[in-house]
């Protein structure tokens, strides 16, 4: 049987953001939800949580192997709790972090500093939450 958007949505926060804490969490659901809902560039062709979550390359969580070895830290392999699904429905009911901006991207440099561009520089540094950068669509990003 196949994930519910909402089920989705749940194990990607888990996966990707769970020990984030809440605000992480709201974070990386706020991303998820601007791609569904920009209608513009390379986002702009998905319209589901299914299909952002399962564009290729995206999210590491949804790949079951990555450079050729398993990846055990898969969302299939995800167990959310109430507060993933709560996290989940608030951002489907059209919440939104207010300092995140219209962000389309987020990742971990592993490092104390953010880059100031998204690769590409069709984003631009916004804010850092934990440990992610988080970046709003630039120029560039409408020919993408």
């Amino acid at each position: 049987m196949a994930f519910s958007d909402l089920e989705i949505l749940a194990r990607i926060l888990e996966c990707e953001a769970g020990g984030e804490g809440d605000t992480g969490m709201k974070a990386v659901a706020c991303v998820v939800m601007n791609r569904v809902q920009v209608d513009y560039g390379e986002y702009g062709r998905l319209q589901t949580i299914r299909e952002v979550v399962y564009q290729p390359r995206q999210f590491t969580c949804v790949m079951e192997t990555v450079g050729g070895v398993y990846n055990p830290q898969n969302i299939y392999n995800m167990r959310p709790t109430q507060v993933q699904y709560d996290i989940a429905n608030w951002a489907i009911a059209g919440n939104r972090l207010t300092n995140l901006g219209y962000s389309l991207w987020y990742f971990n440099p592993f490092r104390p500093t953010c880059r100031n561009n998204f690769p590409s520089n069709v984003g631009e540094f916004v804010i850092r939450i934990g440990d992610h950068c988080f970046y709003n669509p630039t120029a560039a990003y409408a020919g993408t």
